[in-house]
């Protein structure tokens, strides 16, 4: 004997198989190809991620160990995790403990880390978002997601003015993590409460020449 919900969800099918199905067009004429000079799109993406409550530190390629090593001793960072693919050049001005990530390191070790380095995938100045897709230097997305402190660095090149902009700059096929400030969610009350649903901290450290 068929269940009452088996009865019903039969009768779906059915009237499903019966109707008829027309193609569905989804409207693509939103806008693309903004374009914002170098200055008006740092102070853009610098403006929103502020905002947001993120920390940002601009400054040349050439200076990026010095700026990093400069953030993890003022946060008091005395044990990192990298994914493997990092830039090992980027920690040449950091004295502490190095763990190198992969994916056979259990969730629980990661969180005996007082901060992540990863590099980044693409920007997008218009909403101050950070897009991760795992890349050897980015990592998987525990990594980022697991440690208080999440420092990533951001080459400016790689910020466009707006999502669709940023989003034709990503793989479809890779994982894509989505970053706009520090986590934080509000109770019932409206309070702010951060590190919720990732790191508590989020540096960011946009290389303007890069």
């Amino acid at each position: 004997m068929n269940s009452a919900r088996d009865t019903v969800l039969g009768r779906i099918r059915d009237a499903l198989a019966l109707a008829p199905t027309p193609a569905v067009v989804v409207p693509r004429d939103y806008r693309t190809g903004r374009a914002l000079p170098d200055d008006e799109r740092l102070a853009l993406f610098t403006d929103r991620l502020l905002d947001y409550k993120a920390r940002v530190h601009p400054c040349t390629a050439d200076r990026t160990a010095e700026v990093v090593g400069d953030v993890l001793r003022e946060h008091g960072v005395r044990r990192i995790g990298v994914p493997a693919g990092l830039d090992a050049r980027w920690l040449a001005r950091y004295d502490g403990e190095v763990r190198q990530d992969d994916a056979d390191v259990p969730y629980t070790q990661l969180d005996a880390l007082d901060a992540v380095v990863t590099a980044s995938a693409v920007g997008c100045a218009e909403t101050g978002t950070i897009f991760l897709d795992g890349s050897p230097g980015q990592g998987r997305r525990a990594l980022s997601l697991v440690p208080d402190l999440h420092l990533c660095v951001v080459d400016l090149s790689a910020v466009e003015a707006g999502v669709p902009e940023a989003v034709a700059r990503l793989a479809p096929e890779r994982p894509t993590t989505l970053v706009s400030g520090p986590s934080a969610t509000s109770d019932i009350e409206l309070e702010r409460v951060e590190g919720v649903h990732g790191p508590r901290t989020l540096v960011v450290v946009i290389r303007t020449d890069a």
